[in-house]
Parts: structure tokens; C-alpha cells; sequence
């Protein structure tokens, strides 16, 4: 997706982001509100202004996921030459009554269709302008190109019990932790709501850092104790197939703690060294991989202690912020009108763009789901007026279901009879309505970055309004990983040293 750098962007340029973020969220507050299964008992589709109707109207889900969305696939690429924008240069879309033309870097995309009213061309242009951008910026290369659950940058002790998507996590994540303590000086890592431990394992038996891991799950910490005697042995067992292959001095494991961090408490046991002091004194380094909710705000606060000298936090579950609390942090944001973000925005804020653009230009029978949802939406409601979205535990094979199949199993899945007399013509009607109700998603998925975008901005605006030097890379593939900017935090400037962060190694 397009979007604005968050790197370099001066003070000022932050705060100003900020001011129009609020206003844009504000302004289409209406479409981020809504729950999608409520489509058709609240008119959601006849919210919208008749001329986004006519535009969206008729659109199958890969035209979606490239004229709204904004990824490549259909449409015509041509190169040009001197009359095309500058390679690097700004996006700018050229709308005429044959199609339209949309310059980026690079390439000219033509597609064409009818024109879109100028007030749906503003909410999209705005939504690519104002969102951090997910896009590393380098090229990744592609470690699963060879086998799709296996990374290539990853030796084989160190993929055992862990998906594609955590190995490609941990590897990106522990090599600008191992980057960051070069360069501040660290002595101890501390992977704060470390779960089964797999970043830690990697740091500390891979990279050979000094590693603290907490996690407040019993259960959690002792597999990853397990997992820990696993990969030492394995790794003991490699050596000794390869005796040639020397390393530097004994391993460590991490040493794992169990205890609950709150976010408004210091948190004693994080900042023990666990090791005797050196002259200079303790000099932490804190991370967590995808820290849950108000954990990523713990971090946050442990960040002011003397003890601590960089920070490297990728956060998630924003729903999970507590209110107040969690959010706003900084001064600049909660002044601000309209910097509210209830939790439904939040929880928005969590959903994956990418994939769900990849699930459109597939056009899989799966997209159906929505729409089913919110036609059996519609049933409860007859039925029993004051239940209100009721959780409805997921229906397996959806795709192959009736659409009244699928209303009986989950009028049964909420403590009613499935037996209902149903209206088969209505739910005709709505199952006719499948790309409307994908189009009306693909819009609020449209706007949801702007909210992650502010919730980041937020923290980026705390650090900085207490001395401190912030910022935002996005340091993982986004269609592997979403949530994948990495909030960087020292206490002394980085100069150019900074953007070895943002290299991939070798």
C-alpha cells in the first residue's frame, strides 16, 4: 500500500499529522463504526452517498482489491517515458469519461471503467496519504521461495515448532535487536510477553545476547523452558556433524521469568540485571513481539527508567487498550478534537488490508462469509429483537453451505431454534447483495490504517515529548505479518547508524 514514511518526519510534521488524522477519521466516522453484520439490518449500504453506490455498484471482488484497494493486478501497466512522472515521484490519478490513468513510480496504470465522484477519489487518495506505510524499505528477499513453511535464513534447529510467519518474524525482529544493542551499548535484552519463547531462543542461542524473557502464563514459560533444552541439544548434535564450524564462547539460554507486567506499574523483576553490574552500569534493551494490548503500553513507561537505553516494541490488539490509559499517551494527541478511538475503531485497526486484497483478486467463494453473517443477522433479530450481534462460533466450510444451511447453524450456535420458519425469498435477496456488502467491507478496510497510523503517531509524539529519540520502520513483509512497524526508541541520537536498522542482512 502507498503511504507516508514515518521515518524523519520532523515534530511538527507529527503533530500536524496527527490534527489531520482526527479529521479525517471524524469525517468518516459513519463507515469505521459499522459492523459489517449489521449490513442489512442497518441500511448500511444506503448510508452511503448515491454516487459511491453507482460507482461501487457491479464491481466483483479483483476490481475491488485493485481500483479501491489500490493492488496491482488487473488493469493495463505501460512504462513511459518523459512525459510520465519522475521515477520516485508522487502517485497522481487522471480521471476523463473513458477510464482513468493512475501515474506512480515508474509505471502508468490505465483502467478502465467509469469515472468515480470526486468525493470517493478524495476518501481514497486521503486513506494511501495520511497511513504509515507497511512496505519495508528494502527489497525482501523471498526465504520461502523454496519451500513455503520453511525460511532459508533460518537453520533447521531454529524453524522446529515455529509457522513461517513467526520465523520470518523473529529473524527480521532479533537481527535489528542484535543491530540496536551494537549500537546503544546493551547489556541484557528483556522480551517482555515472550510467550513459548521463540524470539528469545533466537536471540540468545542464535545471536548470543544476554536474554530475559517474561511472560505472565505458567504454562507458557515451562514449554518454553522445554523448548529451550530442545534446541540446545540440536544444536549440540550439529556441531558434531560439522566439527569445523566454531563459535565464539558457551551458550546461553534465555532466562525465563514468570510474572505479569502491569501497565501502570513499574515492574521490579524487568529491570534486574542478570548479570553482576558493569562499571557503566545496567543498560537494558526492551522488546515484544506483537506485546498484546496495554503490554506494548508497559513497555512504553519502562522506557523512562535509567536502567533502560533502547526500546524495540511492535505492538498489536489494539482493541485490548485500556480507556484512559492506553490511549492517547501524549499530550499533543489528547488534546486534540476528535482523537477519541472507541473500540470498534480500534479493533478495526487490527484487520490485515493485504490479506484480505490478496482473498478479493482470488474471488474465492469464501468471501461470502460477510454476507451470510449478516443475513442470519437479520433472522436473530426477528426472532429476538434486543440480541444484538451475538458471537457466533465459527461455521466450518461456509463456502459450501445454502445460505439458509448456514442461517439454521447459527440461529443454532446462539440458543435458537434452527427450526425458525425463514423468509427463503429474503435471504435471496441479501445473498444477491454479496458484492455490495464486500465493497462496504473493503471501504472500512480502506480507512482502518489510519487508525493503526494514529495510534502509532500517539506513541511516537509521547516518546518524543519526553526527550527521547523515536521512531517507525516497518521491518516485516505485510502480507506475512500486518502488524508489522516496529516502534525504535533510544535515549541518545543514532545519526546515520539509524539506518543500519533498516538493512536486511546478508
Amino acid at each position: 500500500m502507498p503511504g507516508v514514511s514515518a521515518r524523519g518526519l520532523s515534530h511538527e510534521e507529527r503533530r500536524q499529522l496527527a490534527v489531520n488524522l482526527t479529521r479525517v477519521l471524524a469525517r468518516y466516522r459513519p463507515i469505521l463504526d459499522a459492523y459489517i453484520i449489521e449490513f442489512f439490518t442497518d441500511n448500511l449500504w444506503g448510508t452511503l452517498p448515491c454516487s459511491w453506490q453507482e460507482a461501487l455498484d457491479g464491481l466483483n471482488p479483483p476490481q475491488l482489491a485493485t481500483q479501491l484497494l489500490g493492488m496491482p493486478g488487473e488493469g493495463e501497466a505501460v512504462r513511459y517515458g518523459q512525459e510520465g512522472p519522475r521515477a520516485g515521484g508522487p502517485r497522481v490519478s487522471l480521471s476523463g469519461c473513458n477510464g482513468a490513468i493512475h501515474w506512480g513510480p515508474g509505471l502508468a496504470y490505465r483502467r478502465y471503467r467509469s469515472v468515480w465522484p470526486l468525493t470517493l477519489l478524495a476518501l481514497k487518495s486521503t486513506a494511501y496519504a495520511l497511513a504509515f506505510t507497511r512496505t519495508p524499505g528494502f527489497q525482501t528477499p523471498s526465504e520461502f521461495l523454496e519451500n513455503p513453511s520453511q525460511s532459508s535464513r533460518l537453520t533447521a534447529p531454529f524453524r522446529k515448532h515455529v509457522r513461517p510467519k513467526k520465523q520470518h518474524e523473529i529473524r527480521r525482529l532479533g537481527e535489528l535487536v542484535k543491530k540496536l544493542s551494537d549500537l546503544t551499548g546493551c547489556t541484557q535484552v528483556v522480551d517482555i510477553g515472550s510467550g513459548q519463547g521463540h524470539l528469545s531462543r533466537f536471540m540468545s542461542l542464535g545471536l548470543g545476547l544476554t536474554v530475559k524473557s517474561i511472560e505472565g502464563d505458567r504454562r507458557l514459560v515451562e514449554r518454553a523452558q522445554r523448548l529451550d533444552r530442545e534446541l540446545l541439544q540440536a544444536l549440540e548434535k550439529e556441531e558434531k556433524r560439522s566439527p569445523q564450524v566454531t563459535r565464539a564462547g558457551p551458550r546461553h539460554s534465555p532466562h525465563h521469568v514468570v510474572r505479569w507486567v502491569e501497565p501502570t506499574a513499574l515492574c521490579k523483576e524487568l529491570l534486574l540485571p542478570l548479570e553482576p553490574l558493569p562499571p557503566c552500569g545496567a543498560r537494558l534493551l526492551l522488546t515484544g513481539l506483537h506485546a498484546c494490548g496495554d503490554l506494548s503500553v508497559a513497555l512504553l513507561r519502562h522506557f523512562s527508567c535509567p536502567e533502560v537505553v533502547a526500546l524495540a516494541s511492535v505492538g498489536c490488539c489494539y482493541m485490548k487498550l485500556s480507556e484512559p490509559g492506553g490511549y492517547p499517551l501524549s499530550q499533543w494527541v489528547a488534546g486534540l478534537r476528535g482523537s477519541e478511538l472507541p473500540y470498534r475503531l480500534r479493533e478495526g485497526a487490527c484487520h490485515a488490508l493485504e490479506d484480505y486484497a490478496e482473498r478479493l483478486q482470488r474471488a474465492g467463494p469464501g468471501l461470502r462469509t460477510h454476507c451470510y453473517r449478516a443475513a442470519l443477522e437479520t433472522v436473530i433479530r426477528g426472532a429476538r429483537p434486543e440480541l444484538r450481534r451475538p458471537g457466533v462460533q465459527g461455521i466450518p466450510r461456509v463456502h459450501e453451505l445454502k445460505i439458509e444451511e448456514y442461517v439454521q447453524r447459527g440461529l443454532r450456535r446462539v440458543g435458537l431454534d434452527p427450526q425458525l420458519p425463514l423468509n427463503l425469498a429474503a435471504l435471496r435477496a441479501h445473498q444477491a447483495q454479496e458484492n455490495r456488502v464486500v465493497a462496504f467491507f473493503s471501504l472500512a478496510l480502506l480507512l482502518a490504517p489510519l487508525v493503526e497510523t494514529l495510534i502509532l503517531l500517539d506513541r511516537l509524539l509521547y516518546l518524543q515529548e519526553q526527550g527521547f529519540h523515536a521512531e517507525l520502520l516497518p521491518i516485516f513483509s505485510p502480507e506475512l505479518s500486518p502488524r508489522n512497524l516496529v516502534l525504535v526508541a533510544t535515549k541518545s541520537p543514532l545519526g546515520e547508524a539509524f539506518s543500519l536498522l533498516e538493512t536486511e542482512d546478508s
